[in-house]
């Protein structure tokens, strides 16, 4: 259902990894034992939530692999957008939008919607908003976001789309709780994740993620697990929604 949206700004950030915590973290808010910290392993921040290390965040300066001419041949990237969800004057969040890969083609798909696309790197927003001047479709707003928080109206987002994102999420339980707020009830968050139970996936560690610390972690903020489709090569296709009630 289409509605008003005033620029916003929302993020993906942060870090984590898999080793036994030595001592108990507190997050800003004074908050105990949801966070514990580490050694950091090589590509981790040595924050650990749910046992899990929360991994580097992929800089700016790597945008250009996010646009590689291969990525839709080997992820699929077109069966991922047309699988999506979506009524045509939907509003959805693209949480970690990078280069807007996933934010354009999604506009096309809500013609009478919106699309908030939502980065902590002011930097990707530019790379956004450079290529709505040369003419892709107008109807995508970036969003800066801060590491705790998307900065998403209440209640105002139908779909929330994470591509290979929110294993870098530094605080993960108030990232999270957030976009469960934001999201309409019966909402979905489509989360996508590099799957972790296979070792023939050729990424680090750090950035996948098995399908029950996933389904775990959206769990501890109230969204519902609904179905994983492996229909993507490499990645999981997670759907969650929040509650109607």
């Amino acid at each position: 259902m289409m509605r008003f949206i005033l620029p916003l700004a929302l993020a993906a950030v942060a870090s984590a990894c898999g080793a036994e915590p030595d001592e108990v973290g507190m997050t800003e808010s004074g908050e105990a034992d949801r966070y514990t910290q580490v050694r950091p392993s090589r590509d981790g921040i040595g924050k650990v939530y749910m046992g899990r290390e929360i991994s580097f965040v992929m800089g700016h300066r790597a945008a250009g692999w996010l646009e590689r001419p291969e990525r839709e041949r080997e992820e699929r990237t077109d069966l991922l957008i047309s699988r999506l969800p979506l009524e045509t004057d939907d509003v959805v969040a693209d949480v970690g939008a990078g280069t807007g890969y996933f934010s354009f083609p999604m506009a096309q798909r809500v013609p009478e919607g919106q699309v908030l696309a939502v980065d902590i790197q002011q930097e990707m927003l530019d790379i956004i908003n450079q290529r709505k001047a040369e003419g892709v479709p107008g109807n995508v707003e970036t969003v800066l976001g801060t590491i705790t928080d998307p900065n998403l109206p209440p209640g105002g987002v139908d779909l929330i789309l994470i591509v290979d994102a929110y294993h870098e999420f530094s605080h993960p339980y108030e990232m999270g709780t957030a976009m469960a707020e934001a999201l309409v009830p019966g909402g979905q968050l489509i989360l996508i994740e590099y799957r972790a139970e296979d070792p023939r996936v050729p990424i680090k560690p750090l950035h996948k993620m098995t399908e029950a610390q996933a389904v775990a972690e959206m769990e501890a903020i109230g969204l519902e697990h609904v179905r994983t489709e492996d229909f993507l090569p490499q990645q999981h296709f997670m759907v969650f929604e929040k509650p109607r009630h």
